[in-house]
Order: structure tokens, then sequence, then C-alpha cells
């Protein structure tokens, strides 16, 4: 874990992780005691910020991207994205957000992506939790079916639960920032 990171560790910990005995459902349909909410980063300005410097100096550099393009499904990718788009923007480096609907637009243009996705070839997929990666593949789904490369996926955290062996069969890398394991606390 590198410098910022351990920073984002430090001041988001006790407020993305919850233990309980009741479990909690899972956006997968899963049951666990364990709920990260990482909506207590992305939905807070100054921690989001941080986020978007640990993904862009620190996570993605070493997985080997260079983005030209971040998105996901909505909602857990969407600040996500739009933190990360401005952050290269204070680089210098123009970087497109994109967002996936869960489902295709009724109306208007009827399009299941928003943003500049026609002016791009690849695009690094971005979530905030990963479980089964049933949300993630969604959005992989979604920007492959419009022609896009899909190689690598981002997350906030990794529950260690199968979503990286699912991406890994669908021919995508996964980096996170944490993972269940680094809350050494984690109880089973």
């Amino acid at each position: 874990m590198g410098p910022l990171a351990r920073e984002l560790f430090e001041k988001s910990r006790d407020l993305i992780y919850q233990f309980r005995e009741e479990p909690f459902i899972l956006a997968s349909g899963r049951k666990s005691r364990h709920y990260f909410n990482c909506k207590k980063i992305t939905l807070h300005p100054a921690r989001l910020a941080l986020l978007a410097r640990v993904l862009r100096d620190e996570v993605i550099p070493a997985a080997g991207v260079l983005p030209v393009a971040v998105g996901g499904l909505t909602l857990g990718a969407d600040p996500i994205g739009i933190s990360l788009s401005l952050s290269y923007n204070e680089k210098g480096q123009t970087v497109f957000p994109l967002i996936v609907r869960k489902e295709v637009k009724a109306h208007g243009t009827g399009q299941r992506i928003e943003g500049a996705w026609q002016e791009v070839s690849e695009v690094l997929v971005l979530d905030d939790v990963i479980t089964t990666a049933g949300s993630t593949l969604s959005a992989v789904n979604a920007f492959r079916e419009a022609g896009m490369i899909v190689k690598d996926a981002v997350c906030i955290v990794n529950r260690e639960e199968g979503g990286e062996e699912a991406l890994r069969d669908a021919g995508i890398r996964l980096h996170s920032v944490f993972k269940k394991s680094d809350f050494s606390d984690v109880k089973d």
C-alpha cells in the first residue's frame, strides 16, 4: 500500500467497514457479516479527492495502465470516474469519464453508456466494492458491446470472495486500493 493509499485507509477505515452478527444483504444477493460502505469515501469531497490521487498516482501506474477513459455501472462508479477524470485533467491529461446505466434509457437517445464513449477504443472499468463482480461485469459487457476493449478493472475494496477470479475468467485484471484482508481485525 502506497503512502496516499495508507493515508486514505487511516482516514476512512472506521467509516467504511462495519461488522455485525446479523448478516447484511449484499448487492450480489449474498449475506455477510462484513459490510464495506465506500460511499463514505466517494460522497465526501476530501476523501474522494484523495481517492482520485491514490488511483492516479499509485494504483493505476502500478498496474501499468494508461487510461483514455474510465467508468462503470452507475452509481458506485460515477463519483470515482468523474473525480479521477478531473484529477488527470489537473495533470494535463484527458481521461473521459463514462457512465453505464443499469438499463437502456427508454427515452431520448436510448443510450446505455453516457459520455464520450465514441471517441475511445479502450476503457478502464471502475467499481467501489467487488464481491462476485456481477456489477463490474455488467459494465464490462456494456462497454464490450459498444466496441470498446476492456482489459483492467479498479475498485476501492476487493472483498476477496470470487470477484477477482470472475473478472480473470473474462480476461480482465483486477487492481484494488484495499482488500478485505487489509482490515486485519476482520472476523469470519
